[in-house]
């Protein structure tokens, strides 16, 4: 099993929202790194949601991968902002996944707690200019991510 961080922003995705509706296909990435994260997961995979943009960002809960290669359909809606003209249902350009919710945080794990605790090597996400809203969590920081979730 790997571990990954999804990252959305409360106002528009929230972790109350996967609760209410229990699963969620991940679609709309339009970075090609993200996308390839995306393409790595595999089915029990479990992920970090983290509520971005707002005035206390964090780990608020936790997910689960529970379907793999879907082609993003956001992709080929001429209405839609994530539209890719280039992309065609036979070859295409973006994949996504669904996940499932699994657990809320009774508290969020905040970014300045995140900072504190672990180096820009050990964990992405507290990087200077990471913009990636999918990236992989080794074993050992998912593992003391959730043990901090207990605290």
């Amino acid at each position: 099993m790997n571990y990954w961080l999804m990252k959305s922003e409360a106002e528009v995705y929230s972790i109350a929202d996967l609760q209410q509706q229990g699963e969620t296909i991940w679609d709309g990435v339009r970075n090609y790194q993200a996308r390839n994260f995306l393409r790595q997961m595999q089915m029990g995979d479990l992920a970090f949601f983290y509520h971005s943009n707002s005035n206390l960002p964090g780990i608020v809960g936790l997910t689960r991968v529970i379907k793999t290669g879907i082609a993003d359909p956001t992709q080929f809606e001429p209405s839609s902002k994530y539209y890719d003209p280039k992309s065609t249902p036979e070859s295409p350009r973006w994949q996504t996944v669904i996940i499932e919710f699994v657990e809320y945080f009774s508290q969020p794990i905040l970014l300045s707690t995140l900072k504190e605790k672990f180096s820009p090597e050990e964990l992405i996400l507290v990087r200077t200019g990471n913009r990636l809203s999918v990236m992989p969590v080794s074993e050992v920081v998912a593992q003391k991510i959730l043990v901090m979730k207990k605290l």
